[in-house]
Protein backbone atom coordinates (compact mmCIF):
# COMPACT_ATOMS: atom_id res chain seq x y z
CA UNK A 1 0.00 0.00 0.00
CA UNK A 2 1.33 3.27 -1.10
CA UNK A 3 0.05 6.50 1.30
CA UNK A 4 1.09 10.18 1.25
CA UNK A 5 1.25 12.12 4.18
CA UNK A 6 -0.32 11.58 7.42
CA UNK A 7 -3.79 9.47 6.87
CA UNK A 8 -7.06 10.51 9.01
CA UNK A 9 -9.95 8.30 9.69
CA UNK A 10 -12.80 7.99 11.52
CA UNK A 11 -11.92 5.88 14.94
CA UNK A 12 -15.01 3.85 13.31
CA UNK A 13 -12.56 2.16 11.15
CA UNK A 14 -10.18 1.45 12.81
CA UNK A 15 -10.20 -1.78 11.68
CA UNK A 16 -10.96 -0.90 8.23
CA UNK A 17 -8.53 -1.22 5.53
CA UNK A 18 -7.53 2.86 4.16
CA UNK A 19 -7.78 3.10 0.40
CA UNK A 20 -5.88 6.46 -0.56
CA UNK A 21 -7.99 7.58 -3.79
CA UNK A 22 -7.20 11.03 -2.80
CA UNK A 23 -4.67 13.73 -1.42
CA UNK A 24 -5.69 16.11 0.82
CA UNK A 25 -9.06 17.87 0.60
CA UNK A 26 -10.44 19.28 -2.07
CA UNK A 27 -11.97 22.31 0.08
CA UNK A 28 -9.19 22.53 2.99
CA UNK A 29 -10.10 26.41 4.11
CA UNK A 30 -12.00 25.31 7.45
CA UNK A 31 -10.61 27.57 10.17
CA UNK A 32 -9.92 24.95 12.75
CA UNK A 33 -8.91 22.27 10.72
CA UNK A 34 -4.76 21.47 9.86
CA UNK A 35 -5.53 17.76 8.71
CA UNK A 36 -4.72 18.33 4.95
CA UNK A 37 -2.60 21.76 4.85
CA UNK A 38 0.65 20.21 3.80
CA UNK A 39 -1.33 18.77 1.24
CA UNK A 40 -2.03 20.08 -2.39
CA UNK A 41 -5.27 18.45 -3.22
CA UNK A 42 -5.37 15.88 -6.22
CA UNK A 43 -7.46 12.48 -7.39
CA UNK A 44 -4.70 9.80 -7.62
CA UNK A 45 -4.18 7.88 -10.71
CA UNK A 46 -7.05 5.54 -10.93
CA UNK A 47 -4.13 2.50 -11.81
CA UNK A 48 -2.25 3.24 -9.10
CA UNK A 49 -5.62 2.84 -6.93
CA UNK A 50 -6.73 -0.40 -8.63
CA UNK A 51 -2.65 -1.52 -7.67
CA UNK A 52 -2.87 -0.61 -4.13
CA UNK A 53 -6.07 -3.06 -4.03
CA UNK A 54 -4.11 -5.85 -5.57
CA UNK A 55 -1.16 -5.25 -3.35
CA UNK A 56 -3.63 -4.81 -0.17
CA UNK A 57 -5.31 -8.13 -1.41
CA UNK A 58 -1.87 -9.99 -1.71
CA UNK A 59 -0.80 -8.57 1.36
CA UNK A 60 -4.49 -9.35 4.06
CA UNK A 61 -6.10 -11.87 1.53
CA UNK A 62 -9.71 -12.00 0.94
CA UNK A 63 -10.93 -11.78 4.12
CA UNK A 64 -11.11 -7.96 4.00
CA UNK A 65 -14.76 -6.66 5.41
CA UNK A 66 -14.32 -3.22 5.55
CA UNK A 67 -12.38 -0.59 3.07
CA UNK A 68 -12.45 3.02 4.02
CA UNK A 69 -11.57 5.43 1.09
CA UNK A 70 -9.18 8.27 1.93
CA UNK A 71 -8.42 11.23 2.22
CA UNK A 72 -10.46 14.36 3.27
CA UNK A 73 -13.50 14.29 0.79
CA UNK A 74 -12.79 11.34 -1.80
CA UNK A 75 -16.58 11.44 -2.88
CA UNK A 76 -15.30 14.33 -4.75
CA UNK A 77 -13.45 11.82 -6.86
CA UNK A 78 -15.43 11.53 -10.72
CA UNK A 79 -18.06 8.84 -10.28
CA UNK A 80 -16.47 7.42 -13.77
CA UNK A 81 -13.50 6.69 -11.22
CA UNK A 82 -15.27 5.60 -8.30
CA UNK A 83 -17.49 2.79 -10.46
CA UNK A 84 -14.57 0.87 -11.29
CA UNK A 85 -13.36 0.89 -7.94
CA UNK A 86 -15.62 -0.04 -5.91
CA UNK A 87 -15.91 -3.18 -8.67
CA UNK A 88 -12.78 -3.99 -8.09
CA UNK A 89 -13.19 -4.18 -4.41
CA UNK A 90 -16.17 -6.79 -4.45
CA UNK A 91 -13.95 -8.56 -6.94
CA UNK A 92 -10.71 -8.80 -5.04
CA UNK A 93 -13.00 -9.09 -1.44
CA UNK A 94 -15.59 -11.02 -1.51
CA UNK A 95 -16.22 -10.79 1.83
CA UNK A 96 -16.35 -7.01 1.82
CA UNK A 97 -19.30 -5.41 3.78
CA UNK A 98 -19.39 -1.93 3.71
CA UNK A 99 -16.71 0.81 1.32
CA UNK A 100 -16.89 4.34 2.96
CA UNK A 101 -15.65 8.00 2.45
CA UNK A 102 -15.37 11.01 3.90
CA UNK A 103 -17.72 13.20 1.90
CA UNK A 104 -18.56 17.13 2.33
CA UNK A 105 -22.18 18.51 1.29
CA UNK A 106 -20.58 20.21 -1.58
CA UNK A 107 -19.25 16.53 -2.90
CA UNK A 108 -22.94 15.24 -2.46
CA UNK A 109 -24.48 18.18 -4.39
CA UNK A 110 -22.31 18.20 -7.35
CA UNK A 111 -23.31 14.63 -8.34
CA UNK A 112 -26.58 13.92 -9.84
CA UNK A 113 -29.07 12.37 -7.57
CA UNK A 114 -28.45 9.02 -9.98
CA UNK A 115 -24.76 8.76 -9.87
CA UNK A 116 -25.49 8.96 -5.66
CA UNK A 117 -27.64 6.07 -6.59
CA UNK A 118 -25.24 4.28 -8.98
CA UNK A 119 -22.25 4.53 -6.28
CA UNK A 120 -24.73 3.45 -3.58
CA UNK A 121 -25.69 -0.14 -5.76
CA UNK A 122 -21.75 -0.36 -5.88
CA UNK A 123 -21.42 -0.56 -2.81
CA UNK A 124 -20.14 2.64 -1.38
CA UNK A 125 -23.00 2.43 1.45
CA UNK A 126 -21.66 5.06 4.28
CA UNK A 127 -20.14 8.33 4.08
CA UNK A 128 -18.83 10.34 6.93
CA UNK A 129 -19.88 14.10 6.68
CA UNK A 130 -19.16 16.74 9.15
CA UNK A 131 -21.32 19.96 9.15
CA UNK A 132 -19.24 21.16 12.33
CA UNK A 133 -22.31 23.48 13.34
CA UNK A 134 -25.88 24.37 11.79
CA UNK A 135 -25.50 28.04 13.15
CA UNK A 136 -25.32 30.20 10.15
CA UNK A 137 -22.78 32.91 11.55
CA UNK A 138 -20.65 29.47 13.08
CA UNK A 139 -20.71 27.91 9.14
CA UNK A 140 -19.81 31.72 8.12
CA UNK A 141 -16.89 31.72 10.53
CA UNK A 142 -14.96 28.48 10.29
CA UNK A 143 -15.47 28.73 6.42
CA UNK A 144 -17.02 25.79 5.85
CA UNK A 145 -18.19 26.32 2.32
CA UNK A 146 -21.83 24.91 2.53
CA UNK A 147 -25.10 25.85 4.73
CA UNK A 148 -27.09 24.29 6.74
CA UNK A 149 -29.96 24.07 3.51
CA UNK A 150 -27.04 22.35 2.09
CA UNK A 151 -26.58 19.83 4.29
CA UNK A 152 -29.80 18.77 4.45
CA UNK A 153 -30.21 18.52 0.66
CA UNK A 154 -27.39 16.40 0.54
CA UNK A 155 -28.72 14.20 3.62
CA UNK A 156 -31.69 14.20 1.53
CA UNK A 157 -29.81 12.73 -1.64
CA UNK A 158 -27.94 9.99 0.60
CA UNK A 159 -30.61 8.87 2.26
CA UNK A 160 -33.02 8.57 -1.28
CA UNK A 161 -30.05 6.52 -2.40
CA UNK A 162 -29.39 3.95 0.58
CA UNK A 163 -26.64 5.38 1.81
CA UNK A 164 -26.10 5.33 5.33
CA UNK A 165 -24.60 8.88 6.93
CA UNK A 166 -22.23 9.46 10.19
CA UNK A 167 -22.14 13.45 10.74
CA UNK A 168 -19.87 15.18 12.99
CA UNK A 169 -20.53 17.77 15.04
CA UNK A 170 -17.69 20.13 16.65
CA UNK A 171 -18.37 21.93 20.32
CA UNK A 172 -17.05 24.99 20.62
CA UNK A 173 -16.30 25.91 17.29
CA UNK A 174 -19.14 28.45 17.67
CA UNK A 175 -16.92 30.29 20.52
CA UNK A 176 -18.03 31.74 23.71
CA UNK A 177 -20.51 34.33 22.05
CA UNK A 178 -22.41 31.72 19.88
CA UNK A 179 -22.18 28.80 22.04
CA UNK A 180 -25.53 28.09 22.58
CA UNK A 181 -26.98 29.29 18.95
CA UNK A 182 -24.20 26.98 17.45
CA UNK A 183 -25.45 24.17 20.03
CA UNK A 184 -28.81 24.01 19.23
CA UNK A 185 -28.41 25.16 15.39
CA UNK A 186 -26.29 22.16 15.31
CA UNK A 187 -28.99 19.84 17.16
CA UNK A 188 -31.91 21.23 14.54
CA UNK A 189 -29.41 20.20 12.24
CA UNK A 190 -28.71 17.21 12.76
CA UNK A 191 -32.38 16.38 13.60
CA UNK A 192 -33.06 17.25 9.72
CA UNK A 193 -29.83 15.49 8.56
CA UNK A 194 -31.36 12.19 10.54
CA UNK A 195 -28.06 9.93 10.16
CA UNK A 196 -27.88 6.40 11.27
CA UNK A 197 -24.41 7.93 13.54
CA UNK A 198 -24.15 10.95 15.73
CA UNK A 199 -21.33 12.09 16.82
CA UNK A 200 -19.79 14.93 19.04
CA UNK A 201 -16.13 16.57 18.80
CA UNK A 202 -14.77 19.34 20.78
CA UNK A 203 -13.07 22.39 19.15
CA UNK A 204 -8.94 21.73 19.69
CA UNK A 205 -6.59 25.36 19.06
CA UNK A 206 -3.95 24.03 16.54
CA UNK A 207 -1.17 26.39 16.06
CA UNK A 208 -0.97 27.22 12.58
CA UNK A 209 -4.71 27.67 11.59
CA UNK A 210 -6.55 30.37 11.05
CA UNK A 211 -8.64 29.60 14.61
CA UNK A 212 -5.65 29.87 16.64
CA UNK A 213 -4.53 32.93 14.86
CA UNK A 214 -8.09 34.42 15.67
CA UNK A 215 -7.74 33.21 19.30
CA UNK A 216 -4.20 34.73 19.81
CA UNK A 217 -6.18 37.79 18.33
CA UNK A 218 -8.50 37.72 21.04
CA UNK A 219 -11.20 38.11 18.28
CA UNK A 220 -12.28 34.57 19.35
CA UNK A 221 -12.83 32.41 22.39
CA UNK A 222 -13.18 28.92 22.74
CA UNK A 223 -15.51 27.54 25.48
CA UNK A 224 -13.72 26.36 28.74
CA UNK A 225 -14.42 22.48 29.35
CA UNK A 226 -17.59 23.27 31.63
CA UNK A 227 -18.68 25.49 28.42
CA UNK A 228 -18.21 22.65 26.26
CA UNK A 229 -20.54 20.07 28.45
CA UNK A 230 -22.86 22.71 28.31
CA UNK A 231 -23.19 23.06 24.61
CA UNK A 232 -23.26 19.28 24.24
CA UNK A 233 -26.38 19.33 27.08
CA UNK A 234 -27.93 21.57 24.78
CA UNK A 235 -27.68 19.79 21.96
CA UNK A 236 -28.44 16.16 23.18
CA UNK A 237 -31.43 17.68 25.34
CA UNK A 238 -32.95 19.00 21.72
CA UNK A 239 -31.93 16.38 18.80
CA UNK A 240 -34.21 14.14 17.70
CA UNK A 241 -32.87 11.39 14.89
CA UNK A 242 -34.94 8.91 14.61
CA UNK A 243 -32.77 6.01 15.49
CA UNK A 244 -29.27 7.27 15.73
CA UNK A 245 -25.93 5.97 17.52
CA UNK A 246 -24.48 8.57 19.73
CA UNK A 247 -20.55 8.91 20.23
CA UNK A 248 -18.39 11.33 22.10
CA UNK A 249 -15.87 9.25 23.06
CA UNK A 250 -13.74 10.95 20.71
CA UNK A 251 -10.15 11.74 22.34
CA UNK A 252 -10.51 15.76 21.45
CA UNK A 253 -13.46 15.43 24.19
CA UNK A 254 -13.31 15.77 28.15
CA UNK A 255 -15.91 13.55 29.07
CA UNK A 256 -16.76 9.86 27.14
CA UNK A 257 -20.07 9.34 26.13
CA UNK A 258 -22.40 6.75 24.04
CA UNK A 259 -25.36 5.01 23.30
CA UNK A 260 -28.81 5.73 20.84
CA UNK A 261 -30.82 8.29 20.75
CA UNK A 262 -33.63 8.72 21.25
CA UNK A 263 -33.65 5.87 23.53
CA UNK A 264 -30.86 7.01 26.08
CA UNK A 265 -31.44 10.47 26.29
CA UNK A 266 -32.32 10.94 29.89
CA UNK A 267 -28.92 8.77 30.91
CA UNK A 268 -26.96 10.67 28.58
CA UNK A 269 -28.26 13.79 30.13
CA UNK A 270 -28.14 12.78 33.61
CA UNK A 271 -24.26 11.70 33.21
CA UNK A 272 -23.92 15.29 31.51
CA UNK A 273 -25.59 17.36 34.36
CA UNK A 274 -23.61 15.41 36.81
CA UNK A 275 -20.49 16.46 34.95
CA UNK A 276 -21.74 19.70 35.20
CA UNK A 277 -22.42 19.78 39.15
CA UNK A 278 -18.64 18.60 39.71
CA UNK A 279 -19.45 14.84 40.43
CA UNK A 280 -17.80 13.48 36.96
CA UNK A 281 -14.28 14.29 36.63
CA UNK A 282 -13.67 15.87 33.18
CA UNK A 283 -10.31 14.85 31.44
CA UNK A 284 -7.69 17.53 31.61
CA UNK A 285 -6.98 20.01 28.87
CA UNK A 286 -3.11 18.49 28.79
CA UNK A 287 -5.20 14.86 28.32
CA UNK A 288 -7.27 15.55 25.13
CA UNK A 289 -6.29 14.87 21.69
CA UNK A 290 -7.26 15.49 18.46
Amino acid sequence: MRYEGDIYRPPSEGGSLILQATVGCSWNRCTYCAMYRDKRFRVRDLAEILEDVESARRTWGAGVRRVFVADGDALVMDTDAWIPLLVRLRERFPRLERVSAYATARNLLEKDPAEVRRLAAEGLTLLYVGPESGDPETLRRIAKGATAGDHVEAARRAHAAGMALSTIFLLGVGGTDRSLEHARASAALASAMDPAYLALLSVTVIPGTPLARAVARGTTTVPDAWGLMAEARAFVADVRPTHGVFRMNHASNHLPLGGFLPRDRDRILGVLDAALAGRIPLKPEWARGL
